[in-house]
């Protein structure tokens, strides 16, 4: 196992990251950071909705939905499926649920 030093730390080079790996990783919780979409998650933890049904249950304009449903279906956090005219959305897989659930863990604890 290889170690480096950096700035008084012994830091594994098998433990850490590539750079290239560390940078999407911060940008990736970066989508976190905003509340809205947050609540979109959860939501969408509920089952597929349509912007509409979102909108309404949040009490927000469409336009800020379907603004915020853009960035995270640009992380992959969010499918969608349409059904003639109409686009439904819901969550990308299990594991945004885990993100979701393991970050209100840990604010609660």
């Amino acid at each position: 196992m290889k170690y480096f030093q950096k700035e008084g730390l012994f830091l594994s080079s098998e433990l850490t990251p590539a750079d290239d790996e560390v940078y999407y990783l911060s940008e990736f919780f970066k989508v976190f950071a905003d509340s809205t979409r947050i609540k979109i998650l959860f939501v969408l933890r509920e089952g597929e909705k349509c912007v509409n049904d979102i909108a309404a249950g949040l009490e927000m304009s469409q336009s800020s939905i379907s603004h915020q449903l853009r960035v995270l279906k640009q992380n992959r956090l969010v499918k969608f499926r349409r059904d003639g005219k109409t686009i439904y959305y819901s969550l990308a897989d299990d594991h945004v649920v885990n993100i979701l659930c393991q970050g209100l863990e840990h604010i609660e604890e």
